[in-house]
Order: C-alpha cells, then structure tokens, then sequence
C-alpha cells in the first residue's frame, strides 16, 4: 500500500464486520501488554491469524490516525473568566502545541472558539484529551472539525 495514493475514511465501529473490529482490539491487547503474543490475542477473540494479518496494517483507531497531525477544533465555551485558559491549560499539559486560537465575540453568555493543535508530542492519545477538554467546567461543546 503506498500511503500517496490512499485514502482514509472515519467509519463507526457499529457498521464495521467482526473481523475488523477483532483485529483492532487484538492490536490494542497488545499494545496494552495484556497478551504476549498474536497468537495468544487473536486465540482470545477467536480471531483466525490470517484475518487479522489481513486487516493489521490497514485498521486503526482514531487517535492513532491524529498522530503527528494537525488537528482542529470547535469549542463552545461559557463566557467565564478562565475557562480558554483552562483548556489551554489541559493541551498544553498532554503535548499539545496550540497553533492558532479564534474567538468570537460572546452572545447570550457563550462564545465560539475554534484551535488548530499540533498532536506530535502529545504524551496521551487523541480521543483520551478530547475527554479531558469535555470535562473542563465551562465546556459546552467540543467537536473536531478536521485534521490535515
């Protein structure tokens, strides 16, 4: 496969078959170091090694795609001193180097505000600082818009 001429899709999990599904949690269950082997993870889900050979180099999840990515996002924030600054905060803590910050002006007590954020040095996973971001007080919404 060369990387130039393909293309990439964000699918839910729900509409992908058994096997791909299987082959990304028998890579995470090796990541994660709870099995040893690919044997003894594909033996585990009940995963024929040839399926999941077949699909290893070509499923992966999200956060893995955002590696080494900009990354774009639109906030909805609640027009309080502090809260930009505690997501701020939260990116800059994981890795996250903030590249360009806009934000709009408040109306009826919130205000827009979208960041592209480069995720080369992040020390946790994509979806896991989007958690992070989700909880802050004063976060209404968080959305990522896209990735180049």
């Amino acid at each position: 496969m060369t990387e130039k001429n393909s293309n990439y899709y964000l699918v839910r999990e729900e509409i992908l078959p058994e096997a791909i599904k299987k082959t990304i949690k028998v890579k995470e269950l090796l990541k994660k170091g709870e099995v040893r082997t690919i044997n003894e993870a594909v033996e585990k889900l009940n995963l024929s090694r040839s399926a999941y050979y077949k699909y290893k180099d070509y499923v992966f999840p999200f956060y893995e795609a955002s590696k080494e990515k900009i990354v774009t996002l639109a906030l909805l924030l609640e027009h309080r001193s502090g809260v930009l600054s505690k997501v701020l905060n939260v990116l800059a803590a994981e890795g996250g180097s903030v590249l360009t910050i806009n934000q709009g002006i408040p109306l009826q007590g919130v205000a827009n505000a979208t960041l592209s954020l480069e995720t080369v040095e992040l020390v946790i996973d994509l979806e896991a600082l989007l958690d992070k971001v989700r909880v802050i007080e004063g976060v209404k919404r968080l959305e990522v818009l896209g990735q180049a």
